[in-house]
């Protein structure tokens, strides 16, 4: 499945700091990966885009890598109506595969 999370960001420099764990997939629950990352400019917020076997395994992984620092709301796509073409100029990911 896949699992969206929105991050309120509380504290930019610790947030952004503690990410490369989850970007890394150090810790991850098995089959969970980030595929996309959408920072904010300013480093208030990010949205980013997960693969896994439920939306508690990101969660519980994100709450945990990210502590005090993000509010971090998730929840599953609707993959039937969902729809993604990768946009020009992004670089991809350097999230391991599954």
């Amino acid at each position: 499945m896949y699992v969206v999370v929105q991050h309120k960001i509380l504290n930019p420099e610790t947030a952004f700091s503690r990410a490369q764990a989850l970007t890394d997939g150090i810790g991850a629950p098995g089959g969970t990966r980030v595929l996309q990352v959408y920072p904010h400019v300013d480093g208030s917020a990010a949205t980013c885009l997960w693969e896994s076997k439920s939306v508690e395994d990101v969660q519980g992984f994100v709450d945990t890598i990210l502590g005090d620092s993000s509010v971090n709301v998730c929840y599953e796509v609707d993959s039937e109506k969902a729809f993604a073409e990768r946009p020009l100029g992004l670089r991809p990911s350097p999230a391991p595969a599954a």
